[in-house]
């Protein structure tokens, strides 16, 4: 058979030929495409499939993306640590909240997350229970409310303030609640069977009193003045002083970074009007003494 020449004597037609050579390399692009977008694809796993994995693989599915302004589900069902069935929602409605998702047993990261907020919040004047609300939600599904109940009562002994017993609440929940939250939060975390715990990521968030997330803080450590700045933003000026209005003109929330950073312009400008008023009352307060100056030296004057 002569190459380029069909068994009946006809030439194949140019287009069927692209064709043929074009699904040679079409397939194997496809799968490899597949295999580099794989990999990038949010997941929130089971127990059972991510027991599957290596501990190299792992960091791979784990990080919080952030879902600002996102609306988090309040008719989630969980557990209080008393064992009472509630809704997320319960503990919405009028402050804004302060959301922690770990889990009890965990004997290094969650610690250190929880202890990082408590040092926190033992330096703002703000009061758990009264100006906000703090919920911690166990991620673990197997984890029972007692041993919520344990870790509400070492974590409010080491805040240390009266009344928090009512503002802060620790949960626990079934799966189905759990990953739907995790999922609307964008925090993302596996399951090692090796090692028997959760790799996860660590942080905070705040969101607003009608469940929408208004801001989130990476790591272990959270400093006060953008804690307080977060709550008061998020209450939409409902709580905080004076004070707090003019640092949030001259401060300014980077998600990128998860802190507030100084916005230079806003701050001359506030530097100049405070400049101006207080000039301002220097010369009212300096005129009014000559005046008064003035007024004595006359009536002086005509006692004479």
């Amino acid at each position: 058979m002569i190459q380029g020449v069909k068994r009946d004597g006809k030439k194949p037609h140019p287009e069927n030929r692209k064709r043929r050579a074009a699904g040679r390399y079409v397939l194997p692009f496809i799968f490899f495409l597949f295999l580099m977008i794989l990999p990038l694809a949010p997941v929130y796993p089971h127990e059972e499939t991510s027991a599957q994995w290596t501990p190299s693989t792992l960091l791979q599915y784990v990080g919080m993306e952030q879902r600002l302004g996102q609306q988090v589900p309040l008719d989630l069902a969980f557990h209080d640590e008393t064992g009472r069935p509630v809704r997320l929602g319960d503990y919405f409605g009028s402050k804004p909240v302060i959301l922690a998702l770990t889990y009890y047993e965990c004997s290094k990261l969650c610690p250190a997350i929880l202890e990082g907020l408590v040092s926190s919040l033992r330096v703002l004047s703000f009061n758990v229970g009264d100006q906000f609300t703090v919920i911690t939600i166990s991620f673990n599904p197997n984890e029972a409310p007692t041993l919520a109940a344990a870790r509400k009562e070492e974590y409010l002994q080491r805040y240390g303030r009266p009344g928090a017993a009512e503002g802060w609440h620790f949960l626990t929940g079934e799966i189905a609640s759990i990953e739907r939250l995790a999922q609307a939060v964008g925090f993302r975390y596996v399951y090692d069977a090796k090692q028997n715990q959760y790799v996860h990521a660590s942080g905070i968030l705040v969101l607003t009193p009608q469940g929408k997330i208004s801001h989130y803080f990476y790591g272990i450590e959270y400093a006060p003045r953008d804690l307080r700045l977060s709550l008061v933003e998020a209450s939409a000026n409902k709580i905080g002083s004076l004070v707090d209005q003019v640092l949030l003109l001259c401060y300014h929330y980077n998600p990128v970074t998860g802190k507030y950073t100084m916005i230079v312009l806003n701050a001359l400008r506030v530097g100049g009007v405070l400049t101006v008023l207080a000039l301002g009352t220097f010369v009212f307060v300096m005129l009014r003494r000559d005046l008064n100056t003035k007024g004595f030296l006359d009536s002086s004057d005509r006692h004479r």
